[in-house]
């Protein structure tokens, strides 16, 4: 059964639903609510940045129902590393890649738990990038190295590549606020 504060997380506010396979592994591991709001944060920003993209640039290839999953799930390893809800740490990064190939989730769905904190790494593909990026634009934060990465993908001048994601990024990142308030409000524990 649902914790009630689960639940909350997982159906208040305006963020947008997470998909259903990825809110019913949270309800059937009893995760903690504000993994569940966090989720839902990263999720809904996602969510936009793909749908910007995709009109802006509608020749870029992403799989927007990987990324999409990805945001919803990319730190369910933070079940079995709670403390890592409220500190540093990467150890819920294999984790919870390991969490969800055991339940079943494909591994290139489940990948997106492992690799979102290496966005750095040579071999990352695009669909990575945009979870990593939707995991730090949701809460205000912009870096250069990541945005440097996602604008390669897009091809042309790097100032085009620029002037494609700054605006999107710093609309996105406008609504941090709200969404740290959101992920505020719901306890670690029940």
């Amino acid at each position: 059964m649902t914790s009630p504060a689960l639940h909350r997380a997982l159906t208040e506010s305006n963020l947008r639903p997470l998909p259903e396979p990825a809110a019913e592994l949270l309800r059937a591991l009893d995760a903690p609510p504000r993994l569940g709001a966090h989720l839902r944060a990263v999720h809904d920003v996602a969510w936009s940045l793909t749908d910007v993209l995709g009109r802006r640039r509608p020749d870029l290839e992403f799989d927007t129902t990987a990324v999409l999953f990805g945001a919803a799930t990319h730190d369910i390893g933070k079940i079995l590393h709670v403390a890592e809800l409220s500190a540093p740490g990467h150890r819920h990064e294999e984790a919870g890649r390991d969490l969800l190939l055991r339940y079943g989730v494909p591994a290139h769905l489940a990948r997106f738990a492992g690799s979102h904190g290496s966005w750095d790494a040579p071999e990352v593909a695009l669909d990575d990038l945009l979870v990593s990026l939707a995991d730090k634009v949701w809460k205000g934060a912009r870096i250069t190295g990541l945005e440097d990465r996602v604008g390669g993908h897009l091809g042309g001048a790097p100032w085009e590549a620029f002037l494609v994601l700054d605006d999107m990024l710093q609309s996105l990142a406008a609504g941090a606020d709200e969404r740290l308030a959101f992920q505020a409000a719901h306890p670690v524990t029940v």
